[in-house]
């Protein structure tokens, strides 16, 4: 493991301060959780764990680390910039290990900085696993180059300890579809009140019903499902094992269906979207596939909740999420996490004078920067196409 300590510790402040400060000061906590798995064969072992930081600036947590078990190494700035020597340290203590006598299977990056593909490309030639753990917008090249990726927001929520969901979820990352542990089947009860729910939704639904939706009937049936799912850590995990001829898929977003009646040839085409400059966005850019409506009522949802009362993140994609599907315009909890922290990087603030028009203009701009980092090109009309879209029209006037 390799962390580039000043990258990830500033884009974690831009996100979530109080996660930045526990990654910092409490580094044993996730790479704890990094490491451990839900079955021995998941488990890691991390032989190496290197922190380059600044010294001048980010002194005071070299002892957090040492006292972790990382070798801190020092990366004092070289240029009247300030820009720190971290990437060709990391990048050389990188190729050592990689051309070593012991036979490391898998890399892990902790930065955000794009400058490192070449490195990563450098792995898969070498056919090592990769991961990359991200605090900050990432580079498309850079995250597809890449086996794994830990999202912002899954990274705060394992330094937060807000949710067990990312922690299974990365501790299964070499088997993205491995089986679910005995343990969590057997706290799997066919009779739940969930389930039946669940049940009584999809069979009686005329067509496949948005993943969101079946979500938040299951919550409200069973509210202490949210902490882990039964233990499947993830709702696509719990609603497969149901069985009963319910049928699941990830795909745009996530559906579920009965399997007696439809099949993945019911699906809807992705979002609402016609085919068109919104699609090449959500294509290119990882944007969520959802309606201009949808955009709307989700900045509007936004906008009433914090109105009410301040809330982390997490419990703010949960809330409103949940807001959109009783208003019709469902939306999954990932889709909102995703704008959040896109509102987070155009540095706007999430209290209770946010607007939905404000929140809007802040996710609005994030796209536009997506946009350019992936080198779209568009005319003055497919701008002003893509600003109504990812608006959800706020900003029209």
């Amino acid at each position: 493991m390799f962390v580039d300590f000043d990258n990830v510790f500033t884009g974690l402040q831009a996100l979530d301060p109080l996660a930045a400060k526990r990654f910092a000061e409490d580094p044993k906590h996730w790479a704890d959780a990094l490491s451990s798995g839900s079955s021995g064969e998941d488990t890691r072992r991390f032989l190496i764990r290197n922190c380059y930081l600044n010294p001048v600036v980010y002194s005071k947590y070299r002892t957090y680390w040492t006292r972790a078990g990382f070798r801190v190494i020092d990366c004092p700035s070289l240029t009247q910039r300030g820009k720190s020597s971290t990437d060709i340290n990391l990048v050389l203590d990188a190729m050592d290990a990689l051309s070593g006598n012991v036979g490391i299977e898998e890399f892990f990056i902790a930065s955000a900085d794009a400058d490192f593909t070449s490195l990563i490309q450098r792995f898969r030639a070498a056919d090592r696993m990769t991961t990359v753990i991200a605090a900050g917008a990432v580079a498309f090249a850079y995250r597809e180059m890449a086996d794994h990726v830990v999202e912002s927001h899954d990274f705060v929520a394992i330094l937060n300890g807000t949710t067990a969901e990312p922690i299974h979820a990365v501790a299964s990352l070499k088997q993205q579809d491995a089986p679910v542990t005995a343990k969590a089947k057997t706290r799997f009860k066919a009779a739940s009140p969930a389930i039946r729910d669940v049940l009584d939704l999809v069979r009686a639904a005329p067509g496949p019903v948005v993943g969101a939706m079946v979500a938040h009937r299951a919550l409200t049936a069973e509210p202490s499902l949210k902490t882990d799912w039964a233990g499947f850590g993830k709702f696509g995990t719990w609603v497969s094992q149901i069985g009963q001829g319910v049928e699941y898929s990830p795909a745009q977003g996530g559906w579920v269906w009965d399997g007696k009646r439809f099949s993945s040839e019911d699906l809807p085409a992705p979002g609402d979207l016609e085919p068109g400059i919104e699609e090449q966005v959500t294509r290119v850019t990882d944007v969520p596939a959802l309606s201009a409506a949808q955009f709307r009522q989700m900045f509007q949802a936004m906008a009433a909740r914090l109105r009410e009362h301040p809330v982390n993140r997490t419990e703010l994609s949960r809330q409103v999420r949940d807001d959109c599907v009783n208003a019709d315009q469902p939306v999954s909890r990932n889709a909102v996490s995703f704008v959040l922290q896109g509102i987070a990087y155009a540095n706007f603030p999430l209290n209770d004078e946010a607007t939905p028009e404000g929140l809007a203009a802040a996710w609005t701009a994030n796209v536009e920067e997506l946009c350019r980092v992936a080198l779209l090109e568009f005319d003055a009309a497919e701008k002003l196409a893509v600003r109504r879209w990812a608006s959800g029209g706020l900003l029209d006037h």
